[in-house]
C-alpha cells in the first residue's frame, strides 16, 4: 500500500486536508451535477417535447443506455485499478473524461437531426460512457486522499453541498434560461430547441472548467501498490460482490436511492407543466427546492450523525421524504388545496430535506466498503469498488429513466399538447413523483437497517490496516 508519509517519515494514512482541497474535490462533484443533472432532469421532456421521440421510444433507450452502462463501469473499474497515468491514478482521468463529456452532453441537446433515433443513441450512450469514465475514477479519488473518517464526513459534506449547488443551479437556472432564450417563452415545444443547445453548451463548458480546478487541488495518497495493479481484472467485480456483504447492502441501497430519485426528477417538469401549470419561473422554484436543503442540513451531517449514529440518521431523514411525498400528493388531489402554489413549494421542501440528507451521505460508506474490503483481501481495489456502486448506480437509473417513460405511455400522455393532459394522465405523472418514488424509500429504509459497518467498527479495521502496512 502506497501512503503518504509525515516529515519524520512516519505513515501518515489518516490525512488531514484543508479547506481549499476540500472545496477543490467536492467541485467535481458540482462539475458533474451541472452536466449530468440536466441531462437527468430534463432530457426526457427534451425528447418527448422539444426533439420528437415518443415516450415509449425514450423508455426503451434509457434502458439500453444503462444497460450499456452496466457492461461498461467494470471495464471502466478495472482499467483505472490495473493503470497509473502520469497525471495521477484517478484525478487523470477528470481532464481525459471530462472534455468528451461536455462535447457530448452538449450535442444530446442539439437538435439538428429531430427525431433521428440513431443521432439520440449514439450522442446519449457516448455521454454516458463518458460520464461513468469521470464518475468511476472521481468516486475512487475520494478514498485515495485519506483513510479518516471525520475527514471522509467532512469531505462527503462539502462533495454534497456542492453536488447540491449544481443540482440547485440547474433547477433554478435552465428553465428560467430556456424560456429567456426561447422565442415563444417556453421550454417543451419544437421552437425551443435552440435555446435547449445554448444552454446546455453553458452549463457543459462550466462543468468541464471545474472538472479542470478538481484536477488541480487533489492529491493521491492512499492508493494500491504498484504490484497489485498488474493482477486487477474484470471478474474481480463479481468475486468482491460476492465476498463483500457491506458492498452488496450499500449496492443495493444505491439501487432503490438513485431509483428514487430518477423518477422523481425526470417527472418534476412534467408535474410543474401540466398537473400545477405552473410557469417557467415557478417550475425554477420547485426544482430548485430539490438542492435548497443541502445548504441547511449537509453542513450539519457530521453533527448529526455524531448525536445518533448514522443508520438512525438514515431512518429520520429518509421518513421525512415519505412524509414529503405524502403531503405533496395530498395537496395534488385534494381540490381546495391544488391552487395553493406554497403548499407544493412546501411539500417539495420537506421532501428533498430526506433525500438529500440520505442519499448524500451514502457516498461516505463507499471508502468504507473499500477498508473493509482492503482489510479481509489486503488489495485496495477502489476503482474495482466504485465501479460496482457505479453499475447499481446505473441501475437504479435505469429504473429511473424507463418507468417514467412506460408510465406516461400507460397513461396516454400526449407529447403534442404542450398546455394540458387528461385526468388520468396527470394521475401517472403524480405516481411517478410521489407514490412509486415513496414505495422505493420504504424498501431503502429495510435495505440500510442491515449494513454492519459501525463507526467504531470501520475505525478499528484502518488502524488495523495501518498496523499491518506499519509491519510490512
Amino acid at each position: 500500500m502506497e501512503i503518504s508519509k509525515t516529515d519524520n517519515g512516519k505513515h501518515n494514512g489518516f490525512y488531514h486536508l484543508n479547506w481549499l482541497q476540500r472545496i477543490g474535490f467536492g467541485s467535481g462533484d458540482l462539475a458533474q451535477n451541472l452536466i449530468y443533472q440536466t441531462i437527468c432532469m430534463y432530457l426526457l421532456l427534451f425528447y418527448t417535447n422539444v426533439f420528437g421521440i415518443s415516450p415509449q421510444a425514450a423508455a426503451i433507450m434509457f434502458l439500453i443506455v444503462r444497460i450499456v452502462d452496466v457492461l461498461w463501469d467494470p471495464v471502466v473499474g478495472a482499467f483505472v485499478d490495473s493503470h497509473n497515468p502520469k497525471w495521477g491514478k484517478y484525478r487523470a482521468y477528470l481532464v481525459l473524461g471530462g472534455i468528451p463529456l461536455s462535447g457530448l452532453a452538449i450535442l444530446c441537446f442539439w437538435d439538428g437531426l429531430s427525431g433521428n433515433l440513431v443521432y439520440a443513441y449514439v450522442t446519449y450512450v457516448g455521454m454516458s460512457m463518458c460520464y461513468t469514465l469521470v464518475n468511476v475514477p472521481y468516486g475512487a479519488l475520494n478514498a485515495s486522499l485519506t483513510r479518516d473518517t471525520n475527514e471522509i464526513t467532512i469531505l462527503t459534506s462539502v462533495r454534497m453541498f456542492m453536488a447540491n449547488t449544481g443540482g440547485l443551479a440547474v433547477a433554478l437556472g435552465v428553465p428560467v434560461i430556456v424560456a429567456g432564450l426561447s422565442p415563444d417563452h417556453r421550454i417543451n415545444t419544437a421552437a425551443d430547441a435552440n435555446a435547449w443547445f445554448i444552454t446546455m453548451s453553458i452549463y457543459a463548458l462550466a462543468g468541464l472548467c471545474l472538472l479542470v480546478f478538481c484536477f488541480s487541488q487533489t492529491k493521491e495518497r492512499v492508493v494500491m501498490d504498484k504490484k497489485d495493479m498488474q493482477k486487477v481484472k474484470v471478474s474481480d467485480l463479481w468475486l468482491e460482490f460476492t465476498r463483500n456483504r457491506p458492498l452488496r447492502i450499500l449496492a443495493y441501497f444505491f439501487i432503490t436511492a438513485f431509483a428514487m430519485m430518477a423518477i422523481g426528477n425526470s417527472a418534476g417538469s412534467y408535474y410543474m407543466i401540466y398537473n400545477v401549470n405552473g410557469t417557467p419561473e415557478e417550475m425554477s422554484v420547485f426544482m430548485g427546492l430539490g438542492s435548497v436543503p443541502s445548504f441547511i442540513f449537509m453542513p450539519m451531517v457530521p453533527a448529526i450523525k455524531r448525536a445518533i449514529g448514522k443508520k438512525r440518521m438514515f431512518y429520520v431523514f429518509l421518513s421525512i421524504a415519505i412524509f414529503g411525498m405524502a403531503v405533496l400528493y395530498l395537496v395534488s388531489v385534494i381540490p381546495a388545496l391544488k391552487s395553493q402554489i406554497w403548499l407544493v413549494y412546501v411539500a417539495q421542501f420537506i421532501k428533498s430535506t430526506g433525500v438529500i440528507v440520505a442519499t448524500g451521505y451514502m457516498w461516505a460508506l463507499v471508502p468504507e466498503v473499500i477498508s473493509y474490503s482492503e482489510y479481509t483481501t489486503g488489495r485496495r481495489i477502489s476503482g474495482i469498488v466504485n465501479a460496482l456502486t457505479g453499475i447499481f448506480y446505473k441501475a437504479g437509473m435505469a429504473l429511473g429513466g424507463v418507468v417514467p417513460g412506460l408510465v406516461l405511455s400507460f397513461v396516454k400522455f400526449d407529447k403534442d399538447n404542450a398546455v394540458s393532459q387528461t385526468p388520468f394522465a396527470q394521475q401517472g405523472i403524480l405516481w411517478l413523483v410521489c407514490v412509486i418514488p415513496a414505495i422505493l424509500l420504504i424498501l431503502a429504509m429495510f435495505i440500510i437497517s442491515k449494513y454492519e459497518l459501525t463507526d467504531d467498527v470501520i475505525d478499528d479495521i484502518n488502524k488495523k490496516i495501518e498496523a499491518r502496512t506499519r509491519n510490512e
